[in-house]
C-alpha cells in the first residue's frame, strides 16, 4: 500500500502529468484538496472512496491513510499545483514515517509555471536574471531569519510570490527600494481556470491596477525585469560557434 502525493497542476485538468492522472484513476481511495483541485481532474476514476480534505484537519486526513492502509488500499492524495510547494505534505509525510506507511510524490505543474506560459515570458534571461526565488509573504505564519521579502529583494531576481496579494501594498513598499519603480510586476488570478485573469504595470502603479480587477486571493504574484523589455544577450546554447556535446565545433 502506498499514499501517493499528486501535483494536480494549477488548475487546468490537462496540465497533470500522465502518472498522476493514471494513478488518480487506478487508486481506489481518493483524498483531494476540493478547495483548489478542480473535479475534471478526477474524472474516470473507480476510486470506492473519493474524500474533499478541504472539510477535514490533518488528524482526520491520517486516519482515512491509516484506514486505507490497513484494507491495503493505495490512496491518491491529489494536492494542486506541485505538491512540495505550499503543499502542506511535510506534515503528512511525518505522521506517515511513524506509521511505517509508504508514500511518493508525484510532481506537477506549479502556479509559477503556468502564470509564466500566460504572460508569455521566460522567468531567466542572461545579463538580466538567471535566478528565480519562489516565496510567500509572511502573515499567518512569520518566515524564517533571513528570508524577509527585503532580504530576499536585494538580490534582484525574479520573484514568484505566493499567498500575497491581499497585502500588495505593503509588499510593493518592501520592494521598491530594491527594484525601483519602473520594474514589471504582474499579478495572474487562477492561472489556468475558466475564469484567470491577470494585470500587468510596475512598482509604480500595479497596486492601483490590481484594485480596479478586485483580486484577493488565489493570486500569484511576479516581479522582476525579465517581465519587461530590458535587452538581454543570447544564450551560449543556441550560438553559432558555441561547441558542445551534440553541436561539436569543426
Amino acid at each position: 500500500m502506498t499514499v501517493y502525493f499528486i501535483g494536480a497542476g494549477p488548475g487546468d485538468p490537462d496540465l497533470i502529468t500522465v502518472k498522476g492522472q493514471r494513478l488518480i484513476r487506478q487508486c481506489p481511495v481518493i483524498i483531494y484538496a476540493g478547495s483548489l483541485v478542480p473535479p475534471a481532474v478526477l474524472e474516470g476514476h473507480q476510486a470506492h472512496t473519493v474524500i474533499n480534505s478541504a472539510q477535514l484537519h490533518l488528524e482526520q486526513i491520517i486516519e482515512a491513510m491509516r484506514d486505507a492502509h490497513e484494507k491495503g488500499l493505495d490512496v491518491a492524495r491529489v494536492h494542486s499545483g506541485d505538491p512540495s510547494l505550499y503543499g502542506a505534505i511535510g506534515e503528512q509525510i511525518r505522521h506517515l514515517r511513524e506509521l511505517g506507511i509508504d508514500y511518493q510524490i508525484v510532481p506537477g505543474v506549479t502556479a509559477a509555471a503556468a502564470s509564466a506560459a500566460l504572460l508569455g515570458c521566460e522567468l531567466t534571461l542572461p545579463d538580466v536574471a538567471q535566478t528565480v526565488i519562489l516565496t510567500r509573504y509572511g502573515d499567518s505564519s512569520p518566515m524564517p531569519a533571513g528570508e524577509q521579502l527585503g532580504d530576499l529583494a536585494r538580490h534582484g531576481s525574479t520573484l514568484a510570490i505566493h499567498l500575497g496579494v491581499k497585502h500588495l501594498p505593503r509588499i510593493v513598499d518592501e520592494l521598491m527600494p530594491h527594484y525601483g519603480p519602473d520594474c514589471p510586476i504582474a499579478v495572474i488570478h487562477r492561472a489556468t481556470w475558466p475564469d484567470q485573469d491577470w494585470v500587468r504595470g510596475n512598482l509604480g502603479n500595479i497596486v492601483e491596477r490590481v484594485a480596479a480587477k478586485g483580486f484577493r486571493r488565489t493570486s500569484l504574484i511576479l516581479v522582476g525585469h525579465v517581465l519587461g523589455d530590458a535587452p538581454f544577450a543570447e544564450s551560449a546554447l543556441y550560438r553559432a560557434g558555441h561547441a558542445h556535446l551534440y553541436r561539436p565545433g569543426d
